[in-house]
């Protein structure tokens, strides 16, 4: 079994920064891509940013720029730093993780941002 868990999210206003991260632990042998997703209030959930264990990265059009995917491979947790924060981020944000075959996923991390 593996586990994630992720840090708290949390109450910002635009403009600011945010960081999360996320833990994983368990059975994760294997334990290879990482990253964050977010589903906004009424839509589906989306990427937001991936990083493999060699660093490369991936981000989503909408955050490109603005966001940082980082990971730390001996404490086998994915970061990220969230800049310039705008109300249209405001989502639960979910951590991601590729161990062998399987997609894992944590329990989720509201972020909201006010105007």
């Amino acid at each position: 079994q593996v586990h994630l868990v992720e840090s708290e999210g949390g109450l910002v206003q635009a403009g600011e920064s945010l960081r999360l991260s996320c833990a994983a632990s368990g059975s994760i042998f294997g334990l290879g891509a990482m990253g964050w997703y977010r589903q906004p209030p009424g839509k589906q959930r989306e990427l937001v940013a991936t990083i493999t264990r060699g660093g490369s990265t991936n981000y989503a059009l909408s955050v490109k720029g603005r966001f940082t995917i980082s990971r730390d491979n001996a404490k086998n947790t994915v970061y990220l730093q969230m800049n310039s924060l705008k109300p249209e981020d405001t989502a639960v944000y979910y951590c991601n993780a590729h161990v062998l075959f399987d997609d894992y996923w944590g329990q989720g991390t509201q972020v909201a941002v006010s105007s």
